[in-house]
């Protein structure tokens, strides 16, 4: 068993490398070509937690905290960096759109299970309900706030707490699993190209950029680390807004300014940005996958159904409502993590399609996070009257 922290994190950081290689490998004698690096990371990571390879004691959760809470901010500063903002406003309407989508198939994901298997649940499963509406709409902060204002049972609490884990892991990696059917998909729902110009631009000023130096590493991680340190102390020293803005909520939307606002600077000219937060995110991804304990399966399995049906109806009508409005696979992707992920992940599912779209995923998430409470009241209060 893994008790310290720094082994902890190097231990991880040798997972997400032997996975990165085993990818490679296997590509290039063209076996599991389907399964991303990014996927194993998380199935390998979360089996050796749930088999008792990491503590829990205070020093893991504070690497843990602390490594997570550097690498986001700065991985968000340097995606951002080659972000072209006025490609990304003119898909405004449609992105709108569909997240207003993923939110409605939520909406009758929850309705449709809750009444189908409500002989099942013990009595208050509706407060629960109401208040995972709320994360799965938000984040974690809105279901936090929710157990209070629907006074949720603290066993039912745990219930939920258990499928906002299990649920959402294995949701995150179906999303980052899917990446490759990207083109057949779009090619099945006759979406128009997402990226278009910017996209191709994009690519065209990667390929005339200059190698990747040591000078370029060792500014690129001064920029991205000391923004992620202002950030943190800013997000620290702000007020809270309401059970929605809190300190977290202030350093990603202050990183992500600040990294918009170096995009139209110099310093995006400077290469290798990308090959630095893909590493930050394949770390990122290894430690939010360390906390994810496959064990608490054999606790109250109905509810982890109910999950998995409440996912399952959101797929469905996110599919039918893809096909309607020929909606491409990255779309429908980021605004379903967006709602059900959240900060931490539609940015990161985002940059795994293209680093000028992780905006739309900031975007997103920070529609869900105003939109998380209110969106768990009304879900409680219908589920109630039923």
């Amino acid at each position: 068993m893994i008790e310290n922290g720094f082994s902890y994190v190097a231990v991880l950081v040798c997972l997400a490398a032997a996975m990165t290689a085993l990818q490679q490998f296997t590509h290039q004698r063209k076996i599991l070509t389907f399964v991303p690096a990014i996927v194993l990371v998380y199935v390998v990571a979360a089996v050796m937690n749930t088999a008792g390879l990491f503590a829990n004691n205070a020093e893991i959760s504070g690497a843990y905290s602390s490594v997570r809470g550097a690498l986001l901010p700065a991985m968000l500063v340097l995606m951002l960096l080659k972000c072209d903002v006025r490609s990304i406003i003119k898909l405004g309407p449609r992105m709108l759109l569909a997240f207003s989508c993923a939110v409605v198939s939520i909406f009758v994901a929850f309705v449709v299970v809750y009444v189908a298997l409500q002989g099942f649940f013990i009595d208050g499963t509706w407060r629960a309900f109401g208040a995972l509406a709320g994360s799965w709409t938000g984040g974690s902060a809105n279901m936090v706030a929710l157990q209070d204002i629907l006074q949720v049972p603290e066993n039912l609490f745990g219930y939920i707490l258990m499928m906002d884990t299990i649920n959402y892991a294995v949701w995150v990696m179906f999303m980052f699993w899917l990446i490759p059917f990207a083109p057949k998909f779009n090619k099945w729902t006759k979406a128009p190209d997402v990226l278009g110009d910017s996209a191709a631009k994009l690519e065209l000023e990667e390929e005339k950029e200059k190698p990747i130096t040591f000078h370029n590493i060792l500014y690129l991680l001064a920029i991205g680390l000391s923004v992620s340190a202002v950030c943190l102390w800013l997000g620290r020293i702000l007020p809270a807004v309401g059970d929605v803005i809190n300190g977290m909520t202030w350093t990603i939307m202050i990183a992500s300014f600040i990294g918009l606002i170096l995009a139209v600077t110099p310093v995006s000219r400077i290469s290798g940005s990308m090959e630095i937060s893909n590493v930050m995110l394949y770390i990122i991804i290894a430690l939010i996958a360390s906390r994810s304990d496959f064990s608490s399966l054999t606790q109250a399995p109905i509810y982890l159904v109910a999950g998995f049906l409440i996912l399952l109806i959101h797929l469905i009508v996110m599919v039918l409502l893809g096909k309607l409005f020929r909606y491409d696979l990255f779309t429908l992707g980021v605004a379903s993590l967006a709602n059900i992920g959240g900060m931490a992940s539609a940015p990161m599912l985002a940059a795994s399609y293209h680093k000028s779209l992780i905006p739309i995923g900031i975007l997103m998430a920070l529609m869900g996070s105003f939109l998380g409470t209110y969106f768990g009241l009304l879900i409680g209060q219908l589920l109630s009257m039923i």
